[in-house]
């Protein structure tokens, strides 16, 4: 059966030249930085499927070091680029390789809506 996709618009632009912004809250439990999911705005039936699945998905994501560094710095001012350079000054070889990883890291927590690009993303 066909299914028709749906248009990325970030198909054809760099993401290491965006600088993404969480659109997510966090806070700090026992020692680790944890984000937690916002519950989802859509209305009508697509709403109320994206509200069932999210009573359903973990509610709240503990991340390592690594990923709490990187979440810090998602404030809209730097790009993804300049973010891995930072986190290769921090963690040295445990990051890389660190664009991939951070530009992979970054792609997730988009996927899940825990951030979002302002140039293509609708962020209320």
């Amino acid at each position: 059966m066909w299914r028709r996709r749906r248009h990325d618009p970030l198909a054809h632009v760099n993401v290491l030249e965006l600088a993404p912004i969480r659109i997510a809250d966090s806070e700090e439990v026992k020692g680790r930085l944890v984000v937690i999911r916002p519950a989802p705005r859509r209305e009508g039936v697509r709403g109320a499927v994206d509200r069932i699945l999210h009573l359903m998905s973990t509610p709240r994501i503990r991340l390592d070091d690594r990923a709490a560094f990187v979440w810090e710095l998602l404030d809209g001012t730097r790009t993804v680029e300049e973010i891995a350079q930072l986190a290769r000054a921090k963690f040295g070889e445990h990051v890389e390789p660190a664009e991939e990883r951070i530009g992979k890291l970054v792609a997730v927590l988009r996927r899940e809506g825990l951030l979002a690009y302002p140039e293509y993303d609708d962020v209320r």
